[in-house]
Parts: structure tokens; sequence; C-alpha cells
């Protein structure tokens, strides 16, 4: 997701900008907007963007002195350039303060698209340059972590992946230092040096990049990018594991994978229910017992723990996007006895539902 910061003079024009982009891609969220540098200075003051646009001809402060101050404080940000002025000097300066495009008003939607595709490339270039070069200084001194991924997904112990995943991430951001941005694609190259890894155990696998969206609001305060980008990097870390995992187990019996898959969807939409085996079992128009067994076969899992990890991931996302306490996160997915659901959170994720909260935000 790519959160764009529009600044010009006008607001016919800023509104224009802001809906033209806002309909190009689900990729680009216009997160704000200002009427000069001076006004788009204080809003980054308190809020998080990747992608600038601005205008050069401002009052208070013109677009090229913005773009040098976002240059100097916000140094994960890109920038680009509209303008009215077709002057060689204005573009001139502007690729010296390393601006991704100039595009000359009127701007025309295909122009302007063409500038928002370039930007994404160049965004995501860089901080997959960034990550990479972390990656090639850092992970010959982390054996012992790449060995209990190994380990965890050869023998299959699923149960023990979220704890793992947030020593990972810690490690991680340790190793990003501040630069919250970066986590998602170190994240991403940890997965893939993890298959690489487990290619002597004939796993291949493609990992898709998936989405971001719904984890974090829209816009974003500078104090909510740490958690942000930690739950985005969790949720590739997860999916990525999990997805391991399951190419792990081998091929399976097609007709079986489409029954379980019926029941986990089932399960999925219901988990805030009472679900009882009889019922489920009804559902996918088979015996109790077989079904059990199979799923059992098929995941490692028993029914009543895959309804448990179910609540718990539930459970963790509410914990860390929302201020509910933890009784009512607990009746949400649920499970009506606090202390009951506190014990099945430790067990799954190896701290207290307010301990690994604390490990998350601190």
């Amino acid at each position: 997701m790519i959160r764009v910061l529009i600044v010009d003079d006008s607001a016919l024009i800023r509104d224009s900008l802001a809906a033209s982009v806002a309909h190009y891609s689900e990729s680009f969220i216009v997160c704000g907007t200002a009427e000069n540098g001076g006004a788009a200075l204080s809003w980054l003051e308190l809020h998080y963007a990747d992608l600038c646009i601005t205008d050069i001809r401002m009052p208070v402060m013109d677009g090229l002195t913005l773009i040098g101050e976002i240059n100097n404080k916000y140094p994960w940000m890109r920038c680009m350039v509209i303008s009215s002025y077709d002057d060689f000097q204005y573009a001139k300066q502007s690729i010296q303060l390393n601006a991704l495009d100039y595009i000359m008003k009127p701007v025309e939607d295909e122009m302007l698209h063409a500038a928002l595709d370039k930007a994404s490339e160049c965004i995501s270039r860089d901080r997959n340059h960034a990550a990479a070069q972390l990656m090639l200084n850092k992970l010959p001194h982390q054996r012992r972590m790449i060995d209990r991924w190994v380990n965890q997904i050869q023998t299959l112990h699923v149960e023990t992946l979220p704890l793992l995943i947030v020593d990972t991430l810690e490690l991680l951001e340790h190793w990003v230092d501040g630069n919250y941005p970066l986590l998602a694609p170190i994240s991403n190259l940890w997965l893939r040096m993890m298959i690489e890894e487990l290619s002597t155990n004939r796993l291949q696998l493609e990992l898709e990049e998936g989405t971001d969206a719904g984890l974090g609001d829209r816009i974003l305060t500078l104090q909510q990018i740490r958690s942000y980008f930690r739950l985005c990097s969790v949720r590739r870390l997860e999916e990525g594991a999990y997805q391991m995992v399951e190419v792990m187990r081998g091929v399976r019996d097609q007709q079986s994978i489409k029954v379980i898959s019926n029941i986990i969807a089932f399960i999925n939409e219901h988990y805030t229910e009472q679900i009882n085996l009889q019922d489920l079992a009804d559902y996918a128009d088979m015996n109790k017992n077989y079904m059990c067994t199979l799923f059992k076969q098929e995941t490692e899992m028993t029914i009543g723990n895959y309804i448990v990890t179910v609540r718990m991931r539930e459970a963790r996302n509410m914990l860390l996007e929302s201020s509910d306490k933890i009784y009512e996160i607990a009746n949400k997915v649920g499970i009506e006895d606090v202390n009951y659901f506190s014990q099945l959170f430790k067990k799954h994720y190896g701290l207290s539902p307010l301990d690994y909260k604390k490990r998350m935000k601190s």
C-alpha cells in the first residue's frame, strides 16, 4: 500500500488529483492533502506517507523547498512534481532533488497513472535493495534462528510457530533499526531464504505478496507506523510459514482437501459461536468420528485445536488493533471464561495476552 500526500494551493486541483489517484488502484491511498509546503510539513510531523505529489509555485513554501525538507526529514518518502511551468530550471532542480517525475498541468490521468506505477516500482526497488543489504550483512550470524525454522517446518510443529514468528519479528525489527517500512520486504526475503534452506527437502513454493489491506488505518500517525509495519510483517511471516508447512505435508488426496477446506471455511465463519462436532459432521455430510480422524490426518491438528487456533489468531488481531478489554476480546471470539481464554492464549502464543501486547507494542 502506497500512502500519498498531495500538495497544491488549488483546492480544485487537490481534489482532482486525489480522485484520480484513488480511482486508479487500490494499492494507492490518498492519506492527506495540503495547500502549501509549510502545511505539508506540519501534516508530516504527525502523519505517515510514502509519496508526495507536489506543485512548485505555492505561497509560504514552494514545492522544491518542500522536497528538500522531505529528503532530510523523511528519507523513506519519494516525491514527484506537477507544475504549470514548462521551465527547464525547475525540472533540473527537481531532478537534482531526486524527484521521480515532472508532470505538466493540466494533468492527464494516463500520465499520472504511469508516474504512479513508476513511483511504486521505485519505492519497492529501494526498499528491497536496502532489505537485501541488511540480510547480506546480518544473516551469517543467525544460524540458530534459521535452524529453528528448518526444524519446525520439517517436523510440522505448527503449535510453536506463533512464538517463533514473534521472535523472528523482534530480530528483524532490530535489524531495520527504526526504518519500519523495511520490515515487509525483509520479511519476504527471510521467507525466500527459508524456502532455499528447505529446497533439499524438495520443498518448492512460490510465495505471493498478499495484501495489507485492513491491517491499518488509511491515515497513519507516526505513532502508529511501528505497530502497522510490525503487523504487516507478522502477516507475511505467518502466511509464509504455514504455506511451507502445507507444502511439506506433501500432496494430499483432492477429495479430502475439499472436505477439510469446507470444514475450515465453516469454522472460520462461525468461530464466534459454539461449534458442535455433530453439527459440523452434518454440515460436512460425513460420519463424526471419520471427520475427526480425517481432519487430524490432513492438518496434524484436532478440530478443537483448530478452532482454538482461529480464535487465538482473531483475538491476537483484536488485541493489537483495538483498545478492547481482555474479557471483551474473549467474548468476541466465543469464549465466556476470561481466565480460560488467557490460559489458551498463553499456551498458543507462549505469552499472556497483556505480555504479548507489551512485547508487540514496546
